[in-house]
């Protein structure tokens, strides 16, 4: 089976119904999608499948339709995503196990909503649990870097 991820076309030997996480982790060494639950509740998982938020822990590798990004191929050490860049200018993070997916949601839609509310915030991003609680500083950011990508 082929597929693209980040930019790289791969070839893997898999079942058609193995999740795309288990693909990225496994497969292809790929690992900043977390497990969080399985069930597409949490957010953990997420990646963009030509440019929208997908849950990579539900979704069969067979009915995989586009090209995946992930969080490693979001941005690069020289030049990181505006999202990236407000994790990191607003302290976002505290155990970091979640931000890979919220990341991946909020740059997804920022990319369909440039300038959201609070409300389209809220609504966007409340698949994507973060146990320690950092929802005002991730909307801080989302803001942020949406000014940031209305500037460029």
């Amino acid at each position: 089976m082929k597929l693209t991820v980040n930019g790289t076309a791969h070839e893997v030997d898999v079942e058609p119904e193995m999740p795309l996480l288990w693909v990225l982790r496994d497969e292809l060494n790929i690992k900043g999608p977390k497990y969080g639950c399985g069930v597409a509740q949490c957010g953990a998982c997420t990646v963009h499948v030509d440019g929208i938020a997908v849950r990579s822990c539900q979704l069969p590798v067979g009915d995989l339709e586009g090209e995946v990004l992930t969080i490693e191929g979001l941005g690069s050490p020289e030049s990181l995503h505006a999202v990236q860049d407000a994790w990191i200018a607003h302290h976002v993070a505290q155990c970091g196990y979640c931000q890979s997916g919220q990341i991946m949601q909020a740059a997804s839609l920022l990319e369909m909503t440039p300038q959201p509310t609070d409300a389209e915030i809220d609504e966007a991003m409340s698949g994507n649990l973060c146990r320690c609680g950092t929802y005002p500083r991730i909307r801080a950011a989302i803001h942020t870097a949406a000014r940031t990508l209305s500037e460029a």
